[in-house]
């Protein structure tokens, strides 16, 4: 096998893309955690949440909105935006294509406004069942102009992030959308150094989303890994995570073998970086919604303004 076959193998669809299509029929499904056999509408009611062992299945885009957003409030922006091949990678285009068919959107984010407990909120949803959510241009483009939107227009911003990291389909056209940020370079500077910093798109659109004291949520969802976990899915104001999600940015088995120790059990689990301060707080399927409502009603009260008026002054 070459190497061009092994980037063009496909890779197995997971169980959660089909029953979300097809809720009302009497379709089962295994749950790849226990192996319990699930009738696809039973799945779906329960949030794609299996009732036996707790597993979260990946959602399509389009779902999350369903379950996040207030009924018929979604307005979708820059869905027509594709990826054009930029580096001809040979089987990329027809790849794009395929799944563009099979998932019902471009590429791996779907972004927009809605209404969220009755507030307008502009709203980004990454798709895992698309090139497992990695990081191409289009990506990077549309995330950039939500947030443009959102500061043009004074609204919060609510990410939903999953990732396999950087599309090697698109080389540095999708390094290019990640973040280039670190303590180094902040170091360097603060010594009276020349400090060239490169921001990429989204960051330099988060830059001046945060100038205007505007309110930034980051839920990671399973998996959030490579340059999106180090980049704008950490940058958030409050970062939320869902029980038992993939999060990181190498493998486990790379930072083994680069340290030489063992790793823990339950290593790159939210629950392993909610106790070491990585994330806010971990919150169940079910309760997301809710917690959404809330947080962004307390930011957009009177008193909040008032704090966000005073800290920009």
């Amino acid at each position: 096998m070459g190497l061009i076959d092994l980037f063009q193998k496909t890779r197995e669809t997971s169980m959660e893309l089909k029953p979300q299509e097809e809720e009302t029929t009497n379709k089962v499904v295994t749950c790849k955690g226990c192996g319990a056999e699930l009738k696809a509408y039973a799945y779906g009611k329960n949030l794609y949440v299996c009732p036996h062992c707790g597993r979260y299945g990946r959602l399509l885009a389009r779902t999350r909105i369903r379950q996040i957003a207030d009924k018929d409030t979604f307005e979708e922006l820059y869905g027509d935006l594709a990826s054009a091949d930029p580096i001809h990678f040979p089987g990329y285009a027809d790849k794009t294509k395929e799944l563009a068919e099979k998932v019902g959107m471009p590429d791996a984010v779907k972004t927009g406004v809605c209404k969220i407990g009755g507030v307008e909120t502009a709203l980004g949803v990454m798709d895992s069942h698309f090139m497992m959510a990695s990081m191409g241009s289009v990506v990077g483009e549309k995330l950039t102009r939500l947030f443009e939107y959102a500061t043009e227009k004074g609204l919060p911003v609510v990410l939903f992030t999953c990732s396999g990291g950087a599309r090697m389909q698109e080389g540095m056209f999708s390094l290019l959308q990640m973040a280039k940020v670190s303590a180094a370079a902040r170091r360097h500077s603060d010594a009276g150094l020349l400090y060239i910093t490169v921001l990429t798109e989204t960051s330099a659109a988060l830059a001046r989303f945060s100038e205007k004291g505007l309110l930034y949520i980051s839920v990671l969802t399973d998996p959030t890994t490579g340059g999106v976990t180090a980049s704008f899915a950490s940058l958030g104001d409050i970062i939320l995570a869902e029980p038992g999600a993939l999060i990181g940015f190498a493998g486990p088995r790379v930072i083994q073998q680069t340290i030489g120790q063992t790793l823990p059990d339950d290593f790159q689990s939210s629950e392993f970086l909610l106790s070491h301060g990585f994330c806010d707080k971990i919150v169940p399927r079910n309760q997301l919604k809710e917690t959404l409502e809330k947080l962004l009603r307390l930011h957009c009260s009177p008193k909040a303004k008032k704090w966000q008026v005073w800290k920009r002054d």
